[in-house]
């Protein structure tokens, strides 16, 4: 009954993604977790896109499940659209893409939430941490209500000291309709903690019933449904579309026309928004030579008759934004429900966290989310569920998770965000990953379950289907291998259909490799029937690893050659001061990151290749100073 005199074993402040995973996933290990948010009524709320997934974040997603968070479930459980993106591409860069049930995701949501018995919500907020001797203790709201805790889990969000801009007006909050999160900021700063201002915003919801959908060109979801979860029996459920629109010549002019309203070409917001998810008004100063952009119209959900306008985000003012929005092909008539708006917040530079997202500084204090200079749900979800992770791992004594570059899209994203000053709000790319063609999406529960399942957060059920999957892909990939496809006449008429021809036969395998091929093709060839019980899921990944193998194995060296930087461990005592043959810039950026390895260290921006060379030398003979 220690809930009763306010102690719990750990605190974890927001429940947006990041919040709910790392509640979650410490109360599925057993912890007693406090969850404080501003507002019970939006968890895990999706306060931009009603989306999950796209490039990337869907291998984020994917990772999400396989070490046993819930991201995935919930949005497979409350999708309007699923469609894989880039299918037409190589597999490294194939997303899988859900328009979500804004209000349905947030009830499922709140339904985990509150239906674990070990998770106490409560709605308020926390002003102050309580440290003792640099350690985590407590934690008081704004009430003066004390918490005593042995760990604190930080996912603010954007409602960190938030002030929300239209045109040139501003008023305290952390987003439209929900109060900022005011003292916490100040409470840092008495630890050390330095905070930044970076910036977002999000677009304005129109009432669809306002919206002529036959001037745009429907944009449908798949017919063959893909999933998030690795879980099985996922709901089959009605899908909905998207529209396409576009900006035209009147609507560059009414944008260009009102710059001198805009609060960031004003000065009055200081933090560096996303770049790769720009406003419009930066899209069209930035990309002038661009006579239009794509502008997609999404439901919010089936209980609303808002609708998004995704690539239409501004801080202009509310009256200007009619006119933007009415110069669009078919939202001439459209009703402004909700007005875009930009949103500048406090945020922790991860660089003061270690890879388990642990604060240097103060030990128990955990940073998940937007809290430490990222952008997106996925990207959120993923820190949480890791930071929760430590968090129980710290108040058990036992060993940190700290996943690695070659193991995962989350390991590369903490990594980024703890080695490298992040500028502007961090986005999770494909193109970040040196390893892409590794980490797909595909392959997440081959490359995660297994720490999930050491971990406890995938059971022995989940676990067993894994393992009976794996061994499925295996007994297929060889198969595949020893069968021989003849180059009959019967063969070579299938083979037409498609621009092949075979003069000799050849093992499936082998003929799978050519560009035109696919397992579907061979199915077709192939005159036995053991195919026919081979799963989507367990082909389709069969064929990444038959048709790509060259390219998986050059990755795998590049993996083995970055490892053996990985082998040079730097002592965290080092006093670089007294390194006398490298810059006195990377001195100090290697004093502020504190690389645990040489790999790290080759990571951080600025420093050279030549630092490292002495470094490596140094290390191997031990004669560095120490503080």
């Amino acid at each position: 009954m220690d809930y009763l005199k306010n102690k719990f074993d750990i605190m974890v402040v927001g429940a947006g993604h990041a919040g709910c995973e790392a509640a979650l996933a410490c109360a599925k290990l057993g912890a007693k977790v406090l969850l404080c948010t501003l507002n019970v009524d939006n968890i895990a709320l999706q306060p931009c896109n009603p989306a999950i997934g796209g490039p990337a974040k869907s291998t984020l997603v994917r990772e999400i499940d396989a070490l046993g968070g819930v991201m995935g479930e919930v949005t497979d459980a409350t999708y309007l659209q699923l469609k894989i993106l880039n299918s037409s591409k190589g597999p490294a860069v194939r997303a899988l893409r859900a328009q979500s049930d804004k209000a349905e995701y947030t009830r499922y949501m709140r339904n985990l939430i509150e239906s674990n018995e070990n998770i106490y919500l409560k709605q308020c907020c926390i002003t102050e941490l309580l440290v003792e001797n640099d350690e985590i203790i407590g934690a008081v709201d704004e009430f003066g209500i004390e918490y005593r805790t042995r760990a604190v889990v930080l996912t603010t969000g954007t409602s960190l000291e938030g002030r929300i801009f239209v045109g040139l007006r501003s008023y305290s909050a952390g987003r439209l309709g929900e109060a900022a999160a005011i003292g916490l900021s100040e409470s840092l700063h008495r630890l050390g903690i330095e905070t930044k201002k970076l910036k977002t915003g999000t677009p304005a919801r129109v009432d669809k019933r306002t919206i002529d959908y036959s001037k745009m060109e429907i944009q449908p979801g798949d017919d063959e449904l893909n999933f998030f979860s690795f879980k099985p029996n996922r709901p089959i459920r009605k899908t909905y579309p998207c529209y396409l629109t576009r900006t035209n010549e009147e609507t560059h002019n009414i944008i260009k026309a009102n710059l001198d309203k805009s609060p960031m070409y004003q000065g009055l917001i200081h933090g560096v928004g996303p770049r790769y998810c720009p406003s419009i008004e930066d899209k069209i100063v930035r990309f002038a030579s661009n006579p239009s952009h794509h502008i997609f119209i999404e439901p919010e959900g089936l209980g609303t008759y808002e609708a998004y306008i995704q690539g239409f985000s501004t801080s202009l003012p509310a009256d200007v934004q009619e006119l933007m929005i009415r110069s669009l092909p078919g939202l001439e008539n459209a009703h402004i429900i909700k007005p875009a708006y930009a949103v500048e917040y406090d945020y922790v530079p991860a660089v003061q966290t270690t890879h388990s997202l642990m604060s240097k500084k103060v030990k128990g204090l955990f940073f998940g989310g937007q809290i430490n200079g990222t952008s997106g749900y996925e990207e959120a979800a993923a820190q949480g569920l890791i930071a929760g992770i430590n968090a129980f791992n710290y108040i058990n004594n036992s060993e940190m998770l700290e996943l690695s570059r070659s193991s995962s899209y989350t390991g590369t994203l903490i990594d980024d965000l703890v080695t490298k000053d992040i500028q502007d709000p961090y986005r999770m790319l494909t193109s970040r990953s040196e390893y892409r063609l590794l980490l797909r999406q595909d392959n997440a529960d081959e490359r995660l379950t297994e720490i999930g399942h050491k971990i406890g957060l995938i059971d022995d059920a989940q676990y067993t289907r894994f393992l009976t999957k794996q061994q499925a892909i295996k007994d297929e990939k060889e198969r595949l291998e020893a069968l021989k496809i003849p180059a009959s006449e019967s063969v070579n008429e299938i083979l037409a259909k498609y621009g092949e021809h075979i003069e000799r036969g050849m093992r499936a395998s082998e003929l799978l490799k050519r560009p035109n091929m696919s397992y579907k093709i061979l199915q077709e060839l192939d005159g036995s029937t053991a195919h026919l019980n081979v799963s989507r899921d367990v082909y389709e990944q069969v064929e990444v690893i038959i048709k790509y193998d060259g390219y998986i194995k050059r990755q795998e060296d590049q993996v083995n050659q970055a490892g053996k930087l990985e082998k040079f461990k730097i002592p965290d005592n080092i006093d670089y001061d007294s390194i006398a043959h490298i810059s006195t810039e990377t001195k100090e950026k290697l004093a502020k990151i504190k690389p645990k390895t040489l790999a790290q260290a080759a990571r951080i921006g600025g420093v050279k290749p030549a630092d490292i060379s002495i470094l490596m030398v140094m290390l191997d003979k031990n004669t560095i100073a120490r503080k």
